[in-house]
């Protein structure tokens, strides 16, 4: 009772007001049950099937629409290449050889923040169409697909709730304004101010730049089973990220070393009576006493932060490599880069052992950072890139396995392209369904009152869609849910053909089909039909079964029925079908008969061909009543003619009557008229 928020305490003769607590607890206890039944219920969610979206009127995506898939890959590789730009800004410190001052490099600074700006707008566009995109309702993930939700207000709360504000603080842009604010005015200071501020905000914004990564990899994993079609494309994407994390790290190195440099510049100017931090720093406008410093100043920072030296009087650590090389003071990216690039690669790699560091912490603690940030990559991404190549994709070797076993088989039978792409389509598309796995084996493994209770859950809601089931009680409910096993069918594909045997029958659960069926070839005889949600086929297995002097041959199929699109379904064999028969029986009352009747194809063709005969028949006795009138009244106008011209008009009445009698018997036997032979009846009363 707790636990359905029932509140018994205070329910007694000590408490002062017993039914207060009463009240509440029923309150709770309605509410809590209000809210079980709605998630209970298979339809808790308004939602649609994919075919049906496409009709739809709301411009709603469906989530496996093939632009949203090329476009979901696009924002991932947006995405990768937003977190490998941001680095760029920590190369936009640079020295000035000439004046010994720290600038900003504005070519770089422009080509950065136009990057940055354009590669974010296109983020923009994966934000709107968030608001547009349906997603399957968690209470239909029972059997395929499941349905999706296509209300833009759900959508829109769901996106809101889960994903909108890591999106919105990845695209901020903040970088570019701090940017753009030292390009329109630039006093010396503000090169101090711009570097600080830039390191804060791209370390900060970079979470949720690495964060919105993850739900669009997921995604595409979810719709297209896999996020790279072969293990090389694994291997190569983990390797990429593996580059990407040293080029940060290179990065973040080279700004470190700017740092060191610019503390042993302040430790010169310290130390010289002339100089003031300002004069460190490039600017259009300097304060008085620069035109001194300027003549010293090599000679000052030159004798402080020299390292050409043996016993140098400022030691560099890790940094050394940036000083002497002169990267720091170069202003040729390219170079820069990838001297960079191979630093964080090369200490990445060897989890750092070859750093000599110095005594100062936060050289230290960016070593130890750097060497456990190696130790993680090579576990993580190293590690995946061979599980990729092995364990990891066991379902997805094992598809591949047999794709090249389908397609080496029919290349060896030589077999048509378009049959070639008939079975290609059809392994996707049951890969997507089961992710490549077995489940009738996985559920037959279990013990026989869990197996039936995971069918009940699975199937139950889906079977009382089938206007046959909807009315019958649990007990035979549970004893069809047991036997029904699921059957997926692709775009094109013949489930049964007119005149074959009939061995199973199938309850369509979604999707459409085509039946079509010419009375076994009579001429002149067609008649088609849609089949979709809630009909069946193969109700001539249920006159087979139902008749208890039936033979053992199967009977043969009246009807040919083609799969319009893909379709999910529910068979049950002949021989369950034999089992479900015979609950059947059981039945008094003659409403089952009545829906078989009038969702059977056969019924049905039956009927449009009976009302269609006697309304043909109904249309001749009338032609025929109005010819004779008319002859009668011919005859009364003719009382006057002689007696040679009435033998004559007797004469040629008598043929036209001999040639309408020769044509009507012609009719019978060319069988124009001729209804089809009644269906034969399912025995639906109990047995003796």
């Amino acid at each position: 009772m707790k636990k359905r928020g029932f509140l018994m305490e205070g329910f007694g003769v000590d408490s002062k007001n017993p039914t207060k607590p009463f009240k509440i607890g029923m309150k709770k206890g309605s509410e809590g049950l209000r809210s079980l039944g709605k998630s209970l219920r298979f339809k808790g969610t308004k939602g649609v099937f994919q075919e049906d979206l496409k009709v739809s009127e709301k411009r709603i995506f469906d989530p496996q629409d093939p632009f949203l898939l090329r476009m979901n890959r696009l924002f991932v590789i947006s995405c990768i290449l937003a977190v490998s730009i941001d680095p760029l800004f920590f190369y936009l410190p640079v020295y000035d050889d000439n004046s010994n001052c720290l600038s900003i490099d504005r070519k770089l600074a422009y080509t950065s923040t136009t990057l940055r700006t354009m590669i974010d707008s296109f983020y923009l566009l994966r934000m709107a169409l968030q608001f547009r995109t349906a997603y399957i309702a968690p209470s239909s993930r029972v059997f395929g697909r499941g349905e999706l939700v296509i209300d833009p207000t759900q959508i829109a709360n769901r996106y809101l709730l889960r994903f909108f504000t890591v999106d919105f603080l990845a695209v901020l842009p903040l970088p570019q304004i701090v940017v753009w604010r030292f390009l329109q005015r630039s006093e010396g200071y503000d090169v101090l101010a711009t570097k600080n501020i830039l390191l804060f905000l791209i370390l900060l914004q970079y979470i949720p730049r690495f964060i919105r990564i993850f739900p669009l990899t997921s995604e595409l994993k979810r719709t297209t089973g896999v996020f790279a079609e072969t293990a090389w494309a694994g291997a190569a994407y983990y390797l990429l990220w593996f580059l990407l994390a040293s080029h940060i790290v290179g990065a973040f190195w080279y700004l470190l070393s700017v740092e060191r440099q610019d503390d042993c510049w302040h430790l010169a100017c310290s130390k010289n009576n002339g100089c003031l931090r300002d004069f460190l720093y490039c600017s259009d406008h300097h304060p008085d006493g620069f035109d001194q410093w300027s003549n010293v100043s090599s000679a000052v920072l030159k004798k402080q932060c020299s390292v050409d030296v043996d016993n140098p009087p400022f030691n560099f650590g890790i940094y050394t490599q940036a000083v002497t090389s002169g990267i720091i003071t170069s202003n040729k990216f390219v170079s820069k880069f990838c001297y960079c690039l191979w630093f964080g690669l090369q200490n990445l790699s060897t989890l750092g052992q070859g750093l000599t560091t110095s005594i100062y912490p936060g050289e230290v603690v960016f070593s130890i950072a750097l060497s456990i940030l190696g130790l993680i990559l090579f576990a993580l991404l190293i590690g995946n890139m061979q599980t990729y190549l092995q364990s990891l994709t066991i379902r997805l070797e094992e598809m591949r396995v047999k794709r090249r076993d389908s397609e080496q088989w029919m290349h060896h039978r030589l077999l048509p392209q378009e049959l070639r792409e008939r079975v290609r389509r059809y392994d996707q598309y049951k890969w997507l369904e089961t992710r490549g796995v077995d489940e009738e084996n996985l559920v037959q493994s279990l013990p026989k009152d869990l197996r039936r209770d995971i069918k009940r859950h699975l199937c139950l809601a889906l079977v009382r869609r089938v206007p046959l089931f909807e009315n019958m009680d649990e007990r035979l409910l549970d004893a069809i849910c047991e036997r029904l096993k699921p059957s997926l069918y692709i775009e094109s594909i013949y489930v049964v053909r007119e005149g074959d045997p009939v061995d199973e029958m199938l309850f369509i659960i979604r999707g459409r089909l085509e039946s079509i069926t010419t009375d076994g070839g009579r001429s002149g005889f067609f008649n088609r039909s849609i089949l979709k949600e809630g009909d069946f086929c193969g109700e001539e297995l249920l006159t087979w079964a139902l008749d208890p002097k039936a033979v053992a041959n199967l009977p043969s199929s009246t009807r040919t029925v083609k799969a319009l699109t893909e379709v999910e379904a529910f068979a049950l064999t002949a021989d369950e079908l034999k089992f479900v028969a015979s609950q059947f029986r059981r039945l008094h009352s003659r409403q089952v008969q009545h829906t078989f009747r009038f969702y059977s194809q056969q019924w049905r063709t039956w009927a449009a061909c009976f009302i269609q005969a006697a309304w043909r028949r109904y249309c001749k006795r009338k032609a025929a009543e109005i010819r004779l009138r008319e002859e009668d009244r011919e005859e009364v106008d003719q009382e006057g003619i002689s007696s040679s011209l009435a033998a004559t008009i007797y004469v040629s009445r008598f043929a036209t009557n001999a040639l309408r009698g020769v044509h009507k018997f012609r009719n019978k036997r060319g069988g124009v008229l001729v209804k089809p032979t009644k269906p034969p009846e399912p025995d639906f009363s109990v047995a003796d």
